[in-house]
């Protein structure tokens, strides 16, 4: 577990979300969850059940009695907290705190992400501990995160650094998207059925037309099913 980093919770309260945080683990490919002091027991049903089949992280976890035991063997502590508390630390961004943590990993440093108890975050004396704070900037009328959460935003910034991931993907099930041929075919068709109708009346005005025609159906990346259907649908309107 070397190249990910661990998730530390202190003093969790409620043991669903001791649960409901390794299943957040579990969806950020994160495996190694740390307990300081948990008020409830990590393994009842009631977390059990509410880590919806992420129980692994949780037989697996381990127990501390102090924030200094639990951090003993890790180079590289952040702590999560929407304030700094007066204390002199730099403060990252969730995304940027991924990247660094990424690139301390592959040098073989173990990194370690605090979250304070559910009630009232991080104590100050767990804050000082850290080399950094990472900060998550929401409505500030109401920046309030359940614990799972928190620690979801920050493990899918460090899974975003793990993966390839496109940032816009089409899906084309049974097909496959139609190259400029067949749609500039189908335009010259729909535009040839338009001048039989007297569509363009006015030579001048012609041109602007099939312009604007061709931008609807060339703007979009239409599959060749799409373009089958037009076809079908405007020839069962013509016989109509």
């Amino acid at each position: 577990m070397n190249n990910l980093p661990c998730i530390i919770l202190i003093e969790p309260q409620l043991a669903e979300n001791i649960g409901m945080t390794a299943r957040a683990m579990m969806n950020c490919g994160i495996a190694e969850l740390r307990l300081v002091k948990p008020r409830e027991n990590h393994l009842s049903d009631k977390a059990i059940a509410a880590s919806s089949n992420a129980e692994e992280i949780l037989y697996n976890a381990s127990v501390y009695s102090s924030t200094e035991e639990a951090i003993s063997d890790i180079n590289w502590v952040l702590a999560t907290t929407a304030r700094h508390r007066d204390q002199i630390k730099p403060i990252f961004s969730a995304e940027f705190a991924a990247t660094d943590m990424a690139d301390k990993l592959k040098y073989g440093q173990k990194c370690g992400i605090l979250f304070g108890p559910e009630r009232t975050g991080l104590h100050n004396k767990d804050v000082c501990l850290s080399n950094a704070i990472i900060n998550i900037p929401l409505n500030p009328k109401h920046c309030s995160l359940n614990l799972s959460q928190a620690v979801l935003l920050v493990g899918y910034e460090f899974y975003k650094t793990q993966k390839t991931m496109s940032e816009n993907t089409l899906v084309t099930n049974n097909t496959e998207i139609a190259d400029k041929e067949k749609t500039i075919k189908f335009c010259e068709f729909f535009e040839d059925l338009l001048s039989d109708c007297g569509a363009f009346k006015l030579d001048e005005k012609r041109e602007k037309m099939v312009i604007n025609l061709r931008n609807i159906f060339t703007r979009n990346q239409l599959t060749k099913q799409e373009i089958d259907t037009l076809y079908g649908a405007i020839r069962h309107l013509c016989k109509k």
